[in-house]
């Protein structure tokens, strides 16, 4: 099967799969909280999506050459994701925080005006999810992650 032969795409997924794993070891350094949540879920430290496009675009340039219209697209898709990661997506997740809090202090607000009775836990709305997206240092060391993972293969493998 050829696809199992796609060394860039084999890298790719890897250095999802790394960024994802050492999102917990981080999370337990830095809040002493153990959270393996965190290996399934969007944001964090570092970006596995960062790591992921970079991998691939440095395995295309290994792969094709730097001056080839095919790194060329790797390196622009690369650009764009990081960059929405930081931009769209966190500012998506700034908004859920903002919205979760409205939310929270007009329930609040109306119990005690109202005296609304108390939903059942079943009947709670789920909270917006705030994790979306990534602080520039994140797609840095995300980025980071995705480029050394290629080099080291390309350079200590093949």
């Amino acid at each position: 099967m050829a696809l199992l032969q796609n060394t860039p795409i084999l890298l790719s997924i890897f250095s999802i799969l790394f960024a994802q794993f050492v999102k917990v070891p981080i999370h337990l350094i830095a809040t002493k909280k153990l959270d393996w949540s965190l290996m399934t879920s969007t944001g964090g430290m570092p970006s596995s999506h960062s790591a992921a496009v970079t991998s691939l675009a440095t395995a295309v340039g290994f792969e094709t050459g730097l001056d080839s219209p095919t790194f060329a697209v790797a390196a622009m898709f690369a650009s764009i994701v990081m960059y929405d990661a930081t931009g769209v997506r966190w500012q998506a997740g700034q908004h859920a925080m903002i919205i979760n809090n409205i939310r929270n202090e007009l329930t609040i607000f109306f119990r005690e005006v109202k005296h609304w009775p108390e939903k059942d836990e079943k009947e709670k709305i789920k909270e917006l999810k705030t994790l979306l997206g990534h602080k520039p240092s994140e797609v840095f060391m995300g980025a980071l992650t995705g480029i050394l993972i290629a080099i080291i293969f390309y350079t200590l493998i093949l």
